[in-house]
């Protein structure tokens, strides 16, 4: 099955609809479980850094990704600890963020974050199971800023009918919270310039809370680190994602309409 994470372990069938493995990352639909709460897009549904489209053409970085990968370990209190007694500071323990971006379209940003999303679903649900706990119901979120946009748009504009600028306002503020609290999120374009000030502070809001608070995020944008203040119109937010974040220029031209 191609879209299941469980694809790559050896042993028993674990990509059978009636593994409870299975059900408890797909759910017995195969469209729920943890994957479905992540809110991943259906083009990305199943992406692994292992057989990404995007990994081809970017084999440099997929290299530090899959290192990066394993650095997801750090999520439980039980390898902090044992990396704690060996002298690694709170930095080193941290699992950090990454920038991914670059100045063209369709390199393969939302693609590799996408699989980041669900290496990080995978391995924290493995992890959970290994060590006989209950793993939350939502491992990973992801927050595309577009989508974000237009549902801020469909309840900001005049004269919307309340049947629909009700459900998108509820929809927008869970997308919003989800955004926050979730263990690990992808933060999709970013790098969005003509939007009115009042989503652009719900954004912003979203991603200090996540530098404030540590918290591992895939950014994806069109733009570098160092220009982000044009966008949010200060320099000490992109400061602090600078300062927690390593950021990976995606090189090359547009892959769309080449994917398999």
């Amino acid at each position: 099955m191609r879209n299941c994470l469980l694809r790559n372990l050896k042993g028993t069938d674990f990509c059978s609809p009636m593994n409870p493995i299975y059900i408890g990352l797909h759910g017995a639909s195969g469209n729920g479980g943890r994957v479905g709460a992540a809110n991943i897009p259906q083009d990305y549904c199943g992406v692994l850094l292992a057989d990404s489209p995007a990994k081809e053409s970017q084999k440099k970085t997929y290299e530090k990704l899959e290192a990066y990968a394993k650095s997801f370990e750090k999520h439980f209190v039980d390898a902090q600890a044992e990396l704690s007694e060996q002298g690694k500071t709170d930095n080193e323990i941290r699992i950090k963020s990454l920038y991914l971006w670059s100045e063209s379209p369709g390199t393969g940003k939302t693609t590799t974050a996408s699989a980041l999303l669900n290496e990080w679903i995978l391995r924290t649900y493995v992890g959970y199971l290994k060590r006989k706990q209950a793993a939350p119901q939502r491992l990973g979120y992801f927050l595309d800023a577009n989508a974000l946009q237009r549902d801020y748009n469909a309840f900001n504009r005049p004269r919307v009918p309340e049947s629909i600028a009700g459900p998108a306002a509820d929809k927008y503020y869970k997308a919003l919270e989800r955004g926050k609290h979730t263990p690990f999120v992808v933060l999709d374009d970013i790098g969005m310039r003509d939007v009115t000030d009042g989503f652009r502070g719900d954004l912003h809001d979203v991603i200090n809370y996540r530098v404030t608070n540590k918290m591992p995020t895939i950014y994806t944008s069109n733009i570098p680190i160092k220009e982000l203040p044009e966008v949010f119109g200060e320099e000490r937010l992109a400061d602090r994602i600078g300062d927690m974040t390593q950021e990976i220029h995606f090189v090359g031209a547009s892959k769309r309409g080449k994917r398999k």
